[in-house]
């Protein structure tokens, strides 16, 4: 399929992980992408790799110049804007909720709320021009109690701004959706594999989730198959927001419930 063809993609941490294999996806279905992230190096090396298809921009997503900056370059290079795919995020408040502070708070949200927003904001006169549409990642996290609170509460916080965005900008054809990943088997599990393997048995589907299950479901969202769908989250998380696996309620295994 070249869904793509033609169109023009903004991928914040587009370098590694999930944001890598939305950049790939995208382009191997024809479109152009700018790929932005605060890695320089595996900016340049996934760039290289795509050819005349993808620039790379350094972005801090906190940042409001920066990400005005990449903007501006993605329409001086490539004369558009389609897509904006956010994807900058990640859980940086390690204390536990009673230790949290305020500067706490707002790092997190500035990060992961506030920067999604800051992206859409810089894009949207493009996108509406376009057309065009922008899928948020966000994480089960904002769907249910997995821990985490600020992080969660931010992830929450993106879903809610999707809805107000579609609900505003609908006229204007331009559409708003989220995915909502369960655990995915990133870069930062690379010095924990053994947890990987514990978590796996958590989910009704066997298994943690690969960053090319997030970029299908991205590629569809930002895709005209989804033309008529806005204001919409989509889990792609194994099932584990059914409830838990078989084996966890099971009389062997490392979480079996003893009867």
């Amino acid at each position: 399929m070249q869904r793509f063809e033609g169109r023009v993609a903004l991928v914040t941490a587009g370098a590694q992980g999930i944001g890598a294999a939305v950049v790939r996806r995208i382009a191997a279905e024809g479109g152009s992408v700018v790929i932005t992230d605060l890695q320089e190096d595996k900016i340049a090396e996934l760039a290289a790799e795509l050819g005349d298809q993808a620039i790379g921009v350094r972005t801090d997503v906190m940042s409001r110049d920066d990400v005005n900056a990449a903007v501006a370059k993605a329409v001086e290079r490539f004369g558009r804007l389609d897509v904006v795919v956010n994807n900058a995020g990640g859980c940086i408040v390690t204390s536990v909720p009673e230790d949290t502070t305020d500067e706490d708070w707002h790092r997190q949200l500035d990060l992961t709320l506030v920067g999604a927003s800051r992206c859409i904001q810089a894009a949207l006169p493009h996108l509406v021009e376009s057309r065009g549409n922008v899928v948020t990642i966000s994480s089960v996290n904002g769907l249910a109690a997995f821990g985490n609170i600020e992080y969660s509460a931010a992830k929450a916080g993106q879903i809610a701004m999707t809805l107000n965005y579609a609900a505003r900008y609908g006229d204007l054809g331009v559409r708003f959706n989220v995915v909502a990943p369960g655990t995915i088997r990133t870069p930062n599990w690379d010095s924990h594999p053994e947890a990987l393997e514990t978590l796996s048995q958590l989910y009704p589907l066997g298994r943690v989730g690969e960053p090319e299950d997030i970029a299908a479901a991205v590629a569809f969202l930002a895709s005209e198959d989804a033309s008529w769908i806005t204001g919409q989250t989509l889990p792609v998380e194994g099932g584990v927001l059914t409830g838990p696996a078989p084996l966890v309620l099971s009389t062997s295994g490392p979480f079996a419930k003893k009867y």
